[in-house]
């Protein structure tokens, strides 16, 4: 039986100063998400190497949060969970 992988989601941005702009109005609103340095598959699209990370259930309030505040952000990418509890 195949195990399906965790996604986690990456808010990417051109600057750290949108970052924290958009992780303040997250917070306002009650929506989790944590400051992440942007994956290094990702780092290539965007100038800044920071992140808010989301879990999957959290992706549209997200969303719609951005869209309310009409919130600047460059992208929004799943990525399988690079975090491995278990491992050596």
């Amino acid at each position: 039986m195949e195990r399906q992988e965790k996604l986690n989601y990456y808010i990417l941005f051109e600057t750290y100063t949108q970052g924290m702009a958009l992780y303040d109005l997250l917070r306002e609103e009650k929506i989790p998400a944590r400051i992440s340095p942007a994956p290094r598959v990702l780092q290539k699209e965007v100038g800044c190497g920071m992140s808010l990370l989301l879990q999957p259930e959290d992706v549209e309030r997200a969303r719609a949060c951005i869209s309310r505040h009409q919130a600047a952000y460059h992208s929004i990418a799943a990525l399988p969970c690079q975090i491995r509890p278990k491992r050596d």
